[in-house]
C-alpha cells in the first residue's frame, strides 16, 4: 500500500545549481511554520469552499472538528489579486501557456505528523524547477493550489535565475490567482528561447483529510493513533503539494527528497537512499528527523508522483530483476495479508512485459494499503496506492470476489505502468483511452494470473452491461471531448466516469476481437516503443494498430481502416441495436435509447449514429463467419431461416451494441432456452436476457416478452444468466417495490430460485462445503440473496441461525467469508436493534478492510427507518465512517427501500456541507446523485429532483450525473404507467394459485 539505497544520478545542470538543505533553510522552514500557525490563529472566519470564479477561501476542519479558513488571503506572505471578473489575461485561462516547458525539479518536503499548536497538521518545503523557454515571455505561471509562500529578497513569491550565461529578468510582480491555481510572476524584460532557467521556492500547506495532494491518513494500532503521510496527485492536485507545471504533458524529471520523524520510512517513485538522521532547531527545541533521497524519476507526469511517510511494514521479493515490495500496516503484514499481492504481481508484471513486448521500465514496484483513499487506486510510477480492500486479502476473511477485486485491481494499475505512465496522453479529454485500455487487459493480466477463474468473460457483466444502461441515455457522452471543452479541474474530474473506463474497455475488447488479440498487442508495442516518455493522442494508437493490421493480413471492411471505423465509437455517443430480420436476411442498425421520447434531446453527430458494426453471429448453434454492417441497412441471404433454424447475433458479446430480431425467432430462441439451453454459449444466455429487457424498456419488444427469458431460470444453474437476470429484475424492484406488484413478483422469483437454493444445498453438503468452481461460488451467492430475500424459510432460518451463532459467540464466526456480506444482510434486515448493534460493534472492532465493508453495506439492511437514520448521521462523521467511505455508505442506505426517502431528505438537509466536502473533485459524488435517485418513479419525486437542481446552480463534478437523473425519472414514469398492470398480470398468472 528497507533496503539498500542504488545509484543516484545528477544531471549536470542540477549538479551545478544543486541546493542542500542545510540549517538555514531548516530554520526557514520551521519560522514559516510559525507564521503559518500564527496566521492561522487569526483568521478564523467559516466560509464555504471555493466555486468557480469566486474568491473565497476553503475552510480547513482542526482536530478538534472546529474550523478555521486557510490563511492564503494572509498580506504576510501570500499576496491574492482579486478575480471577481475573469479576464483574457494568460492567467485567467485554466490551461498553461506554451511558453516554457520544464526540464526537471529538486522537491524537499517535510511533513508533521503531529498537530501544531493550533490543532493543525502542516507540512513544509522548498523546491526549484528547471525549465526552458520554448516562446518568448515575460510572464511564468506555474501551477499552485492552497500553499503559502515565503516571500524572497524584493517582497516577491520566487527567486529567478538563469543557468547559462545570460541574467535572468527580475520578477516585477507576483500573485496566486486562486481561481485558476496559478502562481503568476510578471517579469521586467522578456526570457530568451532556448535558454534554461531556474525557479526556487519556500512554502508550507496543510496536510488535511480531504484525500487530494500531500494529505494524511490516520488509523489505529494496538490502542495508538497512527498518521500516514500520502498523495494523491491524480488528476489536478500535485499543486497542491508543491509549485509546478501540472499537466499530462509537461513531462520531466523529479528529484525528490523527504524529511520525516525517527521510526519512519519514506517512499516515492524513485528507490530510496539509505536515510540520513538530521538534526533541526524548532519551536519546540532541538528536533532530529530523518532524511530520505530518492534516485531521480524518469521523464513523467506531475500526476503520476507519490510520496509517502508512514511506520509501514513490508513484505518482498524480486523477480526478474524486479524488486516487488507490498507495505501496509504492520499487523496487516504480520497476518500475512499482503501474500497474495505479493504473489501475483511478478507473473502479471511478467504477462504484460510479453503483451507489451517492452521491459518493464523501472527497477521496483512499490504497491501500498492506505486506510484512507478515495480511489480504488492510482497507478502512481513505481509506487502504487490502494484502498485497503483493493490490496490486502486475508484467506481467513476475505471473499471470492474480495480476491477477484486485488487481482484484477493490481492487473489495471500494472498495466497503467506501460500505457499511460510511459507513454501518456496529451490532455484529460482523452482520458478514455488510458482508463478504457487498462479496464480491458485487467482481465487479460487477471486471467494470466488466475487462469482457472474464466474471469475474461465477466467484463460483459460488469463493463458491458453496466455501460449500456448509461449510454442509452440522451445525456450521455462521446468517448473523447475536444481538448477546449474540458478545462476546469472539476471538468477533468467528471471524465472519471462508466464512459470512460467501462465503454472505452468495451470498444476497445471489440477491436482486439475483430483484429485478434495477437494483431492488437503487436500495434501496442509499436505505439509504446514509438512514443516512450512522450505524450500522444489516441488516433496515434490507431495509426500503429493499422499498421499492425496490414502487416498481419488483417481484413478489415473495403475502404475502411481502424482509423474510421473507431473514430465512429469514439466521436459520437451512445451504441446501436442491430435488428435481424430472419424471414427475409435484412438487418438494420439504430442509435439506441433508453427512452424512445429523449430522442430529440440527443445532439447532432457527423457521423449521424451510423456505426461500422463487426458482426459474429451463429445459426442454429453453428458459428458462421465475421460479417460487417456499414451503413444503415444491409441484407444477407445467410441470416434467413427456415422451420426451426434460429439465428444469435454477437456472439460472446465481443461487439458494443445491442441485438433484436423478428418475434418469430425471439420465440425461437426462448423455446431453445426452455429445451436446450446449452445450445446458446453461457455469455449469450446472459446477453440474451439483457437485451430482452433493455429492447423492452426502449419499446422494440414488449415487456412480457423479456420477463418470459426468466422462465428458463428454474433449471439453470450458471452464474453469468442469473446475475444478468437479477441486474435486471433490479428496475422491476426500483420501480415496484412501493406497489403492489411487489408481491407478485416476490412470489414468481422465489418458485424460479427454489431449485439453485437447492442444489447448492447439494454440492456444498448442506452449506459445509465451498463450491469449487469460481463463478459458482459466486452463484451460491444469488442462490441464497434471492432465496432469503424472497422468504423461503429454510434460508432465512440458515442465516439468522448462523448470525445469532456469531452473536453468541463474537470470537468465531462461523459464516464463510464468501457468503457473508449477503447473510449479514439477510439477518440484519430480519431482526431489530439488537442484531443491528452487533453488527455496528463488530464493524468497529474489526481491523480488516474486506470485513469491515461487508458490514458496513449490512448495516444498511434494516427495515428500522430510525436505526437508518442514525447510519445516516455516522455516514459525515469521519470518526464512525471514514471519509472515503462516506458517498458510498449513503447509497447503500437509498438501495434499501425504507431507507430510500431518508436518504433523499438527509442529502438534501445536508447539502452544503456534503458539497464542500465531496462535490468539486470526487469521483464518487456522481454515483452519490445516482444513487440516491436511482428509484424516482414519480411526477412529484421529478419535480423534487427539479427543483433540487434549481436550488443549486453547481453540482461540481456531479453536474451531469443530476441531468442523468432527471431524464431518468421521466423515463421511469412513463415506463410505470404503460407497464404496471400488465407486469402485475403476468406475475400473479405465472405462480401456481393455492
Amino acid at each position: 500500500m528497507s533496503v539498500m539505497g542504488g545509484g543516484f544520478y545528477i544531471s549536470k545542470v542540477v549538479g551545478v545549481a544543486g541546493i542542500v538543505l542545510g540549517a538555514g533553510a531548516v530554520a526557514t522552514i520551521i519560522a514559516l511554520a510559525v507564521v503559518y500557525s500564527e496566521e492561522v490563529a487569526k483568521n478564523n472566519e467559516v466560509i464555504s469552499p471555493t466555486n468557480e470564479g469566486s474568491t473565497v477561501k476553503p475552510t480547513l476542519t482542526t482536530t478538534e472538528g472546529s474550523s478555521v479558513s486557510t490563511p492564503e488571503g494572509s498580506s504576510v506572505s501570500t499576496p491574492l489579486l482579486p478575480t471577481a471578473q475573469p479576464s483574457n489575461e494568460p492567467w485567467d485561462k485554466y490551461r498553461l501557456p506554451d511558453t516554457l516547458k520544464p526540464d526537471h525539479y529538486n522537491l524537499t518536503l517535510w511533513p508533521r505528523l503531529k498537530v501544531n499548536e493550533q490543532g493543525l497538521y502542516i507540512f513544509t518545503g522548498e523546491t526549484y524547477v528547471v525549465f526552458q523557454c520554448v516562446k518568448e515571455t515575460d510572464l511564468i505561471l506555474i501551477h499552485s493550489n492552497k500553499l503559502n509562500y515565503t516571500k524572497w529578497e524584493g517582497g516577491q513569491l520566487a527567486k529567478l535565475t538563469a543557468l547559462g550565461n545570460i541574467t535572468a529578468p527580475t520578477i516585477k510582480s507576483s500573485w496566486l490567482q486562486e481561481t485558476t491555481q496559478y502562481l503568476v510572476m510578471q517579469l521586467n524584460g522578456n526570457l530568451t528561447v532556448g535558454e534554461l532557467y531556474q525557479l526556487d521556492t519556500k512554502f508550507v500547506g496543510e496536510l488535511a483529510n480531504d484525500l487530494g495532494g500531500f494529505y494524511r491518513s490516520e488509523y489505529e494500532e494496538d490502542g495508538i493513533e497512527k498518521v500516514v503521510a500520502t498523495t494523491q496527485m491524480q488528476p489536478t492536485d500535485a499543486r497542491k503539494a508543491f509549485p509546478c507545471f501540472d499537466e499530462p504533458a509537461m513531462k520531466a524529471v523529479f528529484h525528490i527528497t523527504l524529511l520525516h520523524p525517527v521510526g519512519t520510512i519514506a517512499l516515492s517513485n524513485g528507490m530510496e537512499r539509505d536515510p540520513v538522521p538530521v538534526t533541526m532547531e524548532g519551536p519546540e527545541g532541538t528536533v532530529e528527523v530523518l532524511k530520505t533521497s530518492f534516485s531521480e524519476t524518469k521523464r513523467m507526469s506531475t500526476y503520476l508522483l507519490a510520496f509517502i511517510v508512514s511506520d509501514y511494514d513490508y513484505v518482498n521479493e524480486t523477480t526478474n530483476d524486479v524488486l516487488i515490495r507490498i507495505y501496509a500496516r504492520k499487523k496487516a503484514i504480520t497476518d500475512k495479508q499482503g501474500e497474495y499481492a505479493l504473489n501475483i504481481t511478478g507473473p502479471i508484471l511478467k504477462f504484460f512485459e510479453e503483451y507489451y513486448n517492452v521491459s518493464y521500465p523501472l527497477p521496483k514496484s512499490d504497491q501500498i494499503a492506505l486506510p484512507d483513499f478515495n480511489a480504488g487506486a492510482m497507478e502512481n510510477w513505481g509506487l502504487i496506492t490502494y484502498r485497503e480492500t483493493a490490496l490486502l486479502y486475508d484467506p481467513e476473511m476475505s471473499s471470492n470476489s474480495n480476491k477477484e477485486r486485488i487481482a484484477t485491481i493490481i492487473a489495471h494499475e500494472l498495466a497503467h505502468m506501460w500505457f499511460g505512465n510511459l507513454v501518456t496522453l496529451n490532455w484529460w479529454n482523452d482520458l478514455w483511452l488510458n482508463e478504457g485500455f487498462a479496464s480491458y487487459v485487467e482481465y487479460l493480466g487477471a486471467n494470466d494470473a488466475e487462469p482457472d477463474w474464466n474471469i475474461k468473460d465477466l467484463i460483459v457483466l460488469n463493463d458491458v452491461h453496466r455501460v449500456f444502461a448509461i449510454d442509452a441515455l440522451a445525456s450521455s457522452h462521446p468517448l473523447s471531448s475536444e481538448e477546449q471543452a474540458i478545462q476546469k479541474p472539476e471538468q477533468i474530474s467528471e471524465l472519471f466516469d462508466a464512459i470512460s473506463y467501462s465503454k472505452g474497455a468495451s470498444v476497445l475488447r471489440m477491436l482486439s476481437d475483430f483484429l485478434s488479440e495477437a494483431t492488437f498487442s503487436k500495434g501496442v508495442s509499436t505505439y509504446l516503443k514509438a512514443f516512450s516518455y512522450n505524450n500522444t493522442v489516441y488516433s496515434d494508437l490507431w495509426d500503429h494498430l493499422d499498421l499492425a493490421a496490414n502487416s498481419s493480413g488483417v481484413s478489415l471492411p473495403t475502404g475502411f481502416n481502424v482509423n474510421s471505423i473507431m473514430n465512429r465509437w469514439v466521436l459520437q455517443m451512445g451504441f446501436p441495436v442491430i435488428t435481424i430480420d430472419t424471414a427475409n436476411g435484412h438487418f438494420s442498425q439504430e442509435h439506441f435509447l433508453l427512452d424512445p421520447a429523449s430522442r430529440p434531446d440527443v445532439p447532432e453527430s457527423e457521423f449521424k449514429y451510423e456505426w461500422i458494426v463487426p458482426i459474429r453471429w451463429m445459426k442454429t448453434g453453428k458459428e458462421q463467419s465475421l460479417t460487417w454492417l456499414k451503413t444503415r441497412t444491409a441484407n444477407m441471404t445467410d441470416m434467413k431461416v427456415i422451420e426451426n433454424e434460429w439465428v444469435l447475433a454477437n456472439l460472446n458479446v465481443s461487439g458494443y451494441y445491442r441485438v433484436n430480431y423478428d418475434v418469430p425467432n425471439w420465440e425461437r430462441l426462448l423455446n431453445v432456452l426452455n429445451t436446450t439451453p446449452e445450445s446458446i454459449p453461457v455469455i449469450n444466455r446472459a446477453q440474451l436476457i439483457d437485451d430482452a429487457f433493455n429492447l423492452a424498456r426502449a419499446k422494440y419488444i414488449d415487456t412480457i416478452l423479456a420477463l418470459r427469458t426468466t422462465k428458463y431460470l428454474k433449471t439453470e444453474k450458471e452464474y453469468m444468466p442469473w446475475e444478468s437476470a437479477l441486474n435486471n429484475l433490479d428496475f422491476f424492484y426500483l420501480m415496484f417495490d412501493r406497489s403492489e406488484v411487489f408481491g407478485y413478483m416476490q412470489a414468481y422469483l422465489k418458485i424460479q430460485v427454489e431449485e439453485l437454493f437447492g442444489h447448492f444445498k447439494n454440492i456444498t453438503d448442506n452449506w459445509t462445503k465451498v463450491p469449487s468452481g469460481h463463478m459458482d461460488q459466486y452463484n451460491q451467492v444469488n442462490a441464497i440473496r434471492v432465496a432469503c430475500s424472497t422468504g423461503i424459510d429454510e434460508c432465512l432460518n440458515l442465516t439468522k441461525g448462523w448470525y445469532k451463532q456469531w452473536m453468541n459467540d463474537p470470537t468465531k464466526n462461523p459464516i464463510h467469508p464468501n457468503l457473508r456480506t449477503t447473510v449479514y444482510c439477510s439477518a440484519i434486515s430480519a431482526g431489530g436493534e439488537a442484531e443491528w448493534e452487533f453488527g455496528w460493534n463488530q464493524f468497529n472492532a474489526s481491523t480488516i478492510a474486506t470485513e469491515a465493508d461487508k458490514l458496513r453495506y449490512a448495516l444498511a439492511c434494516t427495515k428500522q427507518p430510525w436505526l437508518l437514520n442514525k447510519y445516516l448521521e455516522y455516514s459525515l462523521n469521519p470518526t464512525k465512517i471514514r471519509k472515503q467511505d462516506a458517498t458510498s455508505t449513503i447509497v447503500y442506505i437509498a438501495s434499501n427501500v425504507v431507507g430510500q426517502p431518508l436518504a433523499w431528505d438527509f442529502i438534501r438537509d445536508r447539502w452544503q456541507y456534503i458539497f464542500e466536502q465531496y462535490g468539486g473533485g470526487s469521483f464518487s459524488f456522481s454515483n452519490l446523485i445516482n444513487g440516491v435517485t436511482k428509484r424516482f418513479s414519480t411526477e412529484f419525486e421529478l419535480q423534487q429532483l427539479k427543483d433540487f437542481q434549481a436550488e443549486h446552480n453547481d453540482f461540481g463534478s456531479g453536474n451531469l450525473a443530476i441531468q442523468q437523473s432527471i431524464e431518468r425519472t421521466s423515463a421511469n414514469i412513463r415506463w410505470v404507467a404503460e407497464n404496471k398492470k400488465k407486469v402485475l398480470e403476468w406475475f400473479d398468472g405465472e405462480v401456481p394459485k393455492p
